[in-house]
């Protein structure tokens, strides 16, 4: 028998696969798109993603009454540089031919605000990914199909990508896009428990 959340659990992002592994979890959060400008966002990389996670938050918890809002903003350092989701297929092919053979870590910032209370807590995940050697014609037809233009690093552990991946050191859903473990251990900082959020 499904039970009844005692708070409203809302996602500011429109991420598909964010929204599936919260559901997936036993949750019942609402997306709500925060439509936050990234574009003025520099620094390293941790740095980074938690500004854009807390941004995200913060702009849709501003919409909302009596809820917990979760932002997240993801995104792959390699070789020091910070990777977003590529602007172009080309872009997604240059990505993959540096990425192959090699590792790189899988950074997600987290922020969770009550707006009952005004609290906040953030942090950042991160997992290392290890990449395969993918040939130049699967590299072509993988970008063909248009997923790696949609997700942080041009590439994605649920989807067509994960084949040519060696393996990764870390949280598998912190990949897909959101740490499950991190959002609890946030959730706690601002005691909630997780529990009382499952149906």
């Amino acid at each position: 028998m499904e039970g009844v959340p005692t708070r409203r659990l809302v996602l500011a992002s429109a991420s598909p696969a964010r929204l599936r592994l919260l559901r997936d979890a036993g949750l019942s959060p609402e997306p709500r798109v925060s439509g936050v400008d990234e574009s003025d966002v520099t620094g390293r990389s941790h740095e980074v993603v938690l500004e854009l996670a807390i941004r995200k938050a913060q702009a849709v918890a501003a919409t909302q009454d009596d809820a917990l809002v979760v932002g997240c903003d993801s995104l792959l350092e390699l070789d020091g540089q910070v990777l977003g989701k590529p602007s172009s297929p080309a872009e997604a092919v240059a990505r993959w031919h540096a990425m192959r053979g090699r590792s790189g870590y899988l950074l997600t910032g987290h922020c969770v605000i009550d707006t009952r209370t005004g609290a906040s807590a953030a942090d950042v995940c991160s997992t290392l990914v290890h990449f395969g050697e993918p040939s130049d014609a699967e590299i072509e037809a993988y970008v063909a199909t248009g997923e790696p233009l949609h997700v942080a690093g041009a590439f994605t552990l649920d989807g067509r990508s994960a084949a040519f991946l060696a393996g990764i050191e870390g949280d598998a859903g912190n990949v897909i896009g959101i740490s499950l473990p991190m959002v609890r251990a946030l959730l706690a900082k601002l005691d909630v428990p997780l529990v009382d959020l499952w149906l």
